[in-house]
C-alpha cells in the first residue's frame, strides 16, 4: 500500500515536471517565430522593399507581410490594393536583370529565388 502511494506521488511529480518543460519549450518556439496575429487594411505609403505570404496557423492569421525601411507591416491579403501590389512585386522579381536571352536550363526555369521577412 505504501509503495503504491509513493509510486503515485513520483508519477505525479514526473507529470508536473514534463508539463513545465513542455510549456516552456512551446513558449520559446513562439518567440522564435513571430507572426501576424491581426492585419490592417490601411494602404502603405512607404516604398515596399519585399514581401512574404503568411498562411493561417493559429495564432497567426493569413496575411501579406510587407517589408519597408521602417519595418514590417501585416496587411489583409483580400484587399484589392494588396493583391495588386503583390502581383507587381512578383513581376519585378521575375524580370531578367540583363537584356541577355533567358537561360534554357530546365533547372533555372524551375528555380525561383525570393526574399522573406518576419513579423
Amino acid at each position: 500500500m505504501e509503495t503504491r502511494r509513493t509510486l503515485m506521488r513520483s508519477l505525479a511529480v514526473a507529470v508536473v515536471i514534463a508539463y513545465v518543460i513542455w510549456t516552456t519549450t512551446a513558449e520559446e518556439q513562439k518567440l522564435d517565430t513571430p507572426c501576424c496575429t491581426q492585419v490592417s487594411r490601411a494602404k502603405l505609403t512607404d516604398p515596399i522593399l519585399n514581401f512574404r505570404l503568411q498562411p493561417e496557423s493559429l495564432p497567426c492569421v493569413r496575411a501579406v507581410i510587407f517589408e519597408t525601411e521602417r519595418g514590417e507591416f501585416c496587411r489583409d491579403p483580400r484587399q484589392p490594393w494588396v493583391k495588386e501590389k503583390v502581383k507587381n512585386l512578383r513581376a519585378q522579381r521575375n524580370k531578367p536583370l540583363t537584356s541577355t536571352a533567358a537561360p534554357t536550363s530546365s533547372i533555372s526555369d524551375q528555380t525561383h529565388v525570393g526574399g522573406a521577412t518576419r513579423n
